[in-house]
């Protein structure tokens, strides 16, 4: 077997990695030494800025299988034919904490999905869970600065967490969501994954549908209780990461099934509620679920750093037959994702190998910048129209046009007969058993007493009682225990 040779960055062979060169035996460090100060600055920038949100993650590769057929929906290639299989790539994470945060805590979990298409990567941005805690993307900032350590203390703060929910009705919803049985998975692979928002596909006749994406764990929903979480977290902080990585590792490839529900785009404006609105979910009973296909992963990453954390996933890479909805706080991220990808990772992040299309060709007039290292042919011009046989436009849009009407400026959302904040929440409460409504409480009680404030208590407790009599009443009698206690 050849032996393989130690190199600078540069390609020339290292002579000695174990000492510095120095002046003489017991001399001081010498300028001259390349390969020591290549080493040490190279060292020194080993550290991307980690996400704001979402930085504690997993990946894996794999592939997705078409199942059913749906080109009476969408004309997008890769869902064009049963059998088809699309390479995929995955990252979980969790929202909240820091790279170096724990895997199993309550917070809802990112569920990000790469398919590298013929037509170009598509990427679906999602969640674990079908809802989420706020509307609209003017908020999401301090949403998220309410979630993260404090300024003062250094640590996330329940008066932040609590502050922050009593003053937006409609995280109610999620709310009850996270602080039930469902809000610690027990790992990545036992857990359900949603696009969330609203999306629209087109088929080749040109109508247009609103769709939502489940993808429905094959291994069964598990989950933890607050205390074996901890028991757990104390063995494994790394508890998800380990049990993906091992799963895979042992052929034991996790699954899911892809349905989604189809609203013809007609039926939108007259729906009971705001069909776009991302903290509600649409009734099976006015959607039923539809199978796509199944999401297959077989192959962990070679290495961590150059396949999840720099991989970059945005809500506005779409392929013909999908496109975006009026969702608000999908047309924020369809900015903010990719705009957060070009300071991490910089504007050619693209090229990157974990993130580059794996058959679809590129060739645009984009140029420079930092790492780049995709090029046009030789005298290819930099600009467009242009009379050299460069690419040009193919004047098919991807999706159909949104309606737009009305005066510019800042808008209630449109009146829809049940567009309220709580009667999701409620209806899901009164979904639950016994026994899942009084664990929902415990969690809820167990935050909530913490907060100093009585006003944001009081808050908060109203939102419960608007979601369900019972339920504020449950939620109020346990905080008020637990303050007295």
């Amino acid at each position: 077997m050849t032996q393989r040779v130690l190199t600078t960055e540069s390609g020339a062979p290292v002579a000695d990695n174990q000492n510095s060169a120095t002046a003489g035996v017991g001399g001081p460090i010498l300028l001259q030494d390349g390969h020591l100060l290549e080493k040490l600055a190279r060292f020194n920038r080993e550290r991307i800025p980690e996400r704001v949100v979402h930085a504690r993650g997993s990946g894996a590769h794999g592939y997705f299988e078409v199942t059913d057929d749906v080109t009476g929906f969408t004309r997008a290639d890769f869902l064009s034919e049963v059998g088809r299989r699309t390479e995929t790539f995955i990252r979980f994470s969790t929202v909240a904490d820091s790279l170096g945060g724990a895997d199993a805590v309550r917070d809802p979990r990112g569920f990000a999905l790469k398919f590298y298409t013929d037509e170009g990567n598509y990427d679906l941005v999602g969640n674990n869970t079908p809802v989420f805690f706020i509307k609209d993307p003017i908020k999401f900032p301090d949403f998220i600065h309410s979630q993260k350590r404090d300024p003062f203390t250094g640590r996330q703060e329940p008066d932040n967490v609590w502050d922050f929910w009593a003053h937006a009705p409609e995280a109610t919803h999620q709310v009850t969501w996270l602080m039930g049985d469902r809000g610690i998975p027990a790992s990545y692979r036992h857990m359900n994954g949603y696009g969330s928002h609203t999306y629209q596909w087109t088929n080749a006749a040109g109508e247009a549908f609103f769709v939502k994406y489940h993808f429905k764990t094959n291994q069964g929903v598990r989950s933890l209780s607050a205390d074996q979480a901890a028991e757990l977290v104390g063995k494994d902080a790394s508890s998800h990461q380990t049990d993906l990585l091992q799963s895979i590792e042992r052929g034991m490839n996790p699954s899911w099934t892809l349905h989604v529900q189809v609203m013809p785009a007609a039926e939108a404006a007259d729906y009971r509620f705001n069909p776009f609105d991302l903290t509600k979910v649409w009734p099976h009973s006015d959607y039923p679920l539809q199978r796509v296909g199944r999401l297959v992963l077989d192959r962990n990453p070679d290495n961590v750093f150059a396949e999840v954390e720099q991989a970059a996933f945005s809500p506005n890479n779409f392929v013909p037959g999908i496109g975006p909805s009026p969702d608000k706080m999908l047309q924020g991220r369809l900015f903010a994702y990719a705009d957060a990808h070009r300071y991490r990772l910089g504007v050619n992040h693209t090229q990157l190998p974990v993130n580059a299309p794996r058959t679809a060709v590129v060739d645009n007039y984009g140029r420079d910048g930092l790492h780049a290292t995709r090029y046009g042919a030789r005298h290819d011009k930099n600009y467009e129209p242009n009379s050299y046989a460069g690419p040009s436009q193919t004047d098919e849009a991807f999706s159909a046009p949104l309606p737009v009407q009305g005066w510019t400026g800042t808008h209630e959302a449109p009146a829809h007969t049940k567009d309220d904040d709580f009667f999701q929440a409620g209806e899901l409460y009164r979904l639950m058993s016994d026994e899942e409504q009084g664990r929902l409480i415990a969690n809820i009680a167990g935050g909530l007493s913490q907060v100093t404030r009585d006003d944001v208590i009081e808050k908060n407790l109203a939102h419960f009682h608007a979601a369900d009599a019972e339920y504020g009443k449950r939620v109020e009698e346990a905080v008020r225990a637990l303050r007295e206690d």
